[in-house]
């Protein structure tokens, strides 16, 4: 147990950590202040407004005029109570009483469908604005599919079982065209047949529809299963990070180009990883083409079995004709239609995805994750663009799952009250209680699984 407590990356878990708190405290704020808005438009009474849940006790409150503001000591979302409104808190004891005029059950059955969408809403244009703001701030990069020279490198050997390989160029997914290589893995764990290009021919070829749960079996996340096969030339060694770097103390220089392992050819970077790691704790020769000139370089390798060697980024690739990156820069004018569009860009491909979930067949459900999972995805050291790019990503999400006719969620509630709006006849009150109820137990059965999931692999049979 020591051990692994001490193998532990702290400062790395502590970043993510920190990271998913202040993601989740936005979305969950934001999310309950679309609720909290529009009920004070239509002059019910909110009587809490809390970020994270309260049982039993707040870490801080304050009671401002008819609402009481505090936040929970249980991270797992949080809420507003509307006065009249059958939600989490079952308060049954109010709603026995005669319906007063500033409660949610005396408004419009139009009034109660704003108020159930408005947290929906301002998920949706939270996202917005964010996907506008970063392409205002740091533009979008995305390598054009076409130019890749070297083409896939599948980090996942099941695509090779599947029939890609290495050095294939995806042509289209689904019948569709791939514009930029970087839609490619997401595109990919959703496909059921890809065109690639080997060696000049074209061939389709079928995707399992299991595929997100064999790559799940093997702890694969889609992002990262497949990539740009790499060209082994040195990127910048000059990083402070790179400073002890066996491979910067052999000798080795920005640009070198790696052409032999212990006089083994190799190209690409791949080939490099799996020579090297064979020689853990020993040293190898490294051939190097620089300048026109052939060198041969000495350097150890660690017990992890690495060198310590940077590679060349995407825009030195582009330089070097191994690729091309397509480069925007958006005014604040032109970024906030671009942010529409990536916004109804990444909820079309969620609900893609989702599909895969609800269908067994598809072992989708074995990757399904909690706070662990999302914690993962947000990097380390922390980074801004991707931090604002997770929490859009998030949002989105939250807008779609609350959408869901569970009640207990939006959703349901929307469901309901659409329900009303058509037939003329308003729910019973006993109804809802019930109907909130099961709503609970589907959702916390469902928070179980995928924290389960996270920690004890529940879905995947272990």
């Amino acid at each position: 147990m020591n051990t692994i407590l001490l193998a532990i990356n702290w400062i790395n878990v502590g970043s993510k950590t920190a990271q998913l708190l202040l993601s989740l405290s936005i979305l969950v704020i934001l999310h309950e202040f679309g609720h909290y808005i529009t009920a004070k438009w239509f002059k019910c009474r909110v009587e809490k407004f809390y970020l994270f849940f309260d049982p039993w006790f707040s870490i801080l409150k304050k009671k401002v005029g008819d609402t009481e503001y505090g936040i929970g000591w249980l991270p797992l979302g949080g809420y507003v109570k509307i006065a009249g409104m059958v939600d989490e808190s079952m308060d049954k004891e109010a709603l026995k009483l005669p319906p007063q005029p500033w409660e949610f059950r005396s408004k419009p059955a139009w009034q109660r469908l704003i108020i159930m969408l408005g947290g929906v809403t301002v998920n949706v244009l939270l996202a917005f604005l964010i996907y506008a703001m970063i392409l205002f701030v740091w533009g979008e990069q995305k390598v054009v599919n076409s130019s890749v020279k070297n083409c896939i490198y599948c980090a996942d050997s099941l695509l090779l079982k599947f029939g890609l390989h290495n050095g294939d160029k995806i042509v289209a997914i689904n019948g569709k065209e791939v514009k930029y290589f970087d839609d490619i893995p997401g595109k990919l764990i959703t496909a059921t047949a890809v065109t690639v290009d080997q060696n000049g021919v074209q061939k389709t070829i079928e995707m399992p529809i299991d595929l997100i749960g064999q790559l799940v079996e093997k702890k694969k996340q889609g992002v990262g299963f497949i990539e740009i096969r790499r060209a082994a030339i040195v990127g910048d060694l000059n990083d402070k990070m790179f400073d002890t770097s066996y491979a910067k103390k052999a000798g080795l220089q920005h640009l070198d180009k790696i052409v032999s392992i212990d006089n083994v050819p190799v190209a690409f970077v791949d080939e490099i990883g799996r020579l090297v790691e064979q020689k853990k704790n020993d040293s190898v020769h490294i051939g190097v083409e620089r300048n026109g000139q052939s060198l041969t370089m000495v350097s150890k390798v660690s017990k992890e079995g690495k060198v310590g060697m940077p590679w060349v980024g995407f825009e030195e690739m582009d330089s070097l004709g191994l690729l091309k990156v397509d480069a925007k820069k958006y005014s604040l004018l032109a970024a906030f239609p671009a942010g529409v569009a990536k916004t109804w860009e990444k909820l079309s491909a969620y609900i893609d995805q989702f599909k895969k979930m609800a269908n067994p067949k598809t072992g989708a459900y074995k990757g399904v994750g909690g706070f662990k999972t999302i914690g993962s995805v947000f990097p380390t050291p922390w980074d801004w663009e991707s931090f604002w790019s997770i929490t859009a990503f998030l949002s989105i999400i939250l807008a779609f799952m609350n959408l869901l006719p569970i009640p207990a969620l939006d959703g349901g509630h929307v469901l309901f009250t659409l329900g009303e709006m058509i037939t003329g006849r308003k729910p019973n009150e006993k109804f809802m209680e019930y109907a909130q109820i099961v709503g609970m137990v589907i959702l916390f059965s469902l928070m179980i699984f995928a924290n389960g999931n996270d920690w004890f692999g529940w879905g995947r049979g272990k």
